[in-house]
């Protein structure tokens, strides 16, 4: 019986991080270079090439890497260029959703980052995924097999292959656990100093000061747009605002950010992993909605303050882990009772 099915692989949440973070430097880095040379034209007389061409040319050659060769370089590559051509292409958005042509639409920064917060969303929801059918664990098995023919196969991925089809009973998957033990072997790529500074900041996130740096920061910058606003009412600059729809968004994100800040705050006392679970929801809301109207109102001029957010939820999201990991052996070491009676209290 023929398959029309498509198959999912394993690696595709961590292309898609790449071709996210290529597409987000390609923008910041076009947006630095016009602005800092007065955005310049590249052509003579009438002839102007726009940079979303550049993009489709880049896009075109991550594809035909990813069309022409076999691999997870020509894999990672195809999702590195056509990121940056992605990012290329997006950054003029603005032109495209006008009818005057207009690169400097206050909307389009809005646009841009919702595009690659939803695939940002999209890598994170594939990287939980784990139920993947028979045929698409035997039939990923198998490409790293056919990877490791010409590149080898670290011990790591050798590994991770064969927990793919190991002890499922079925001839093929046996047959590729024997083809994978036949591979040859690579080593992995050595990176110390990438290491080093890896395991660095996961010891800092870790720390309680950096900790309650973080829960001051939300506890601060949650109603942050809120006052903005009232501040701007109050000396009647709302009336110059042209994007009512961003400031109403913006204002509602930061009032359901604030509701689950203090939600959180309230049980730190009582329920530590259900109070940094709900500050990081609260600072995700703020990244995933608010962002986007912070983006409309205020341009590119917002990208520091989302590079502040993103550290502290890498901080509560750390913390928020390492909870969830001790709090069976808290729970053994208080007793029967302990997790009844936290029950209890959340109820």
């Amino acid at each position: 019986m023929r398959r029309s099915r498509l198959a999912r692989i394993t690696s595709a949440a961590a292309h898609l991080q790449v071709f996210a973070i290529a597409g987000i430097s390609a923008v910041l880095l076009i947006r630095t270079w016009l602005a800092s040379t007065g955005y310049p034209k590249l052509g003579a007389g009438d002839l102007h090439i726009a940079h979303v061409l550049w993009g489709g040319l880049l896009m075109a050659v991550g594809l035909g890497l990813t069309l022409a060769f076999l691999g997870e370089r020509a894999r990672t590559w195809g999702a590195l260029l056509g990121g940056a051509g992605f990012g290329t292409f997006l950054d003029e958005v603005g032109k495209f959703v006008t009818e005057r042509n207009d690169y400097f639409y206050r909307p389009a920064a809005g646009i841009i980052y919702l595009v690659f917060a939803v695939l940002v969303v999209l890598a994170q929801w594939l990287k939980g995924r784990t139920g993947y059918t028979g045929a698409e664990r035997t039939a990923n098995a198998l490409h790293a097999a056919l990877v490791g023919v010409t590149s080898g196969l670290t011990i790591e991925q050798r590994r991770g292959a064969i927990r793919l089809v190991q002890d499922s009973g079925d001839p093929l998957d046996a047959a590729t656990v024997r083809l994978l033990g036949m591979v040859p072997s690579s080593e992995p790529p050595r990176f110390p100093a990438v290491r080093a500074a890896l395991a660095w900041l996961e010891r800092l996130c870790r720390r309680p000061v950096v900790v309650v740096l973080a829960v001051v920061y939300l506890a601060v910058r949650a109603p942050l747009p809120l006052v903005g606003l009232a501040l701007e009412s109050s000396y009647d600059s709302l009336g110059q605002e042209r994007e009512w729809g961003a400031v109403i968004g913006l204002a509602a994100s930061a009032a359901v950010t604030v509701l689950l800040s203090l939600w959180g705050a309230a049980r730190l006392r009582w329920n530590r992993p259900a109070a940094f679970q709900a500050l990081y929801l609260a600072l995700l809301v703020d990244i995933l909605f608010g962002q986007v109207f912070t983006f409309i109102v205020n341009q590119f001029s917002a990208v520091p303050g989302l590079v502040a957010d993103l550290l502290v939820l890498a901080v509560l999201g750390t913390t928020n882990r390492h909870l969830r990991r001790t709090a069976p052996a808290r729970d053994a070491a208080r007793g029967p009772g302990a997790r009844a009676g936290n029950e209890d209290r959340d109820g």
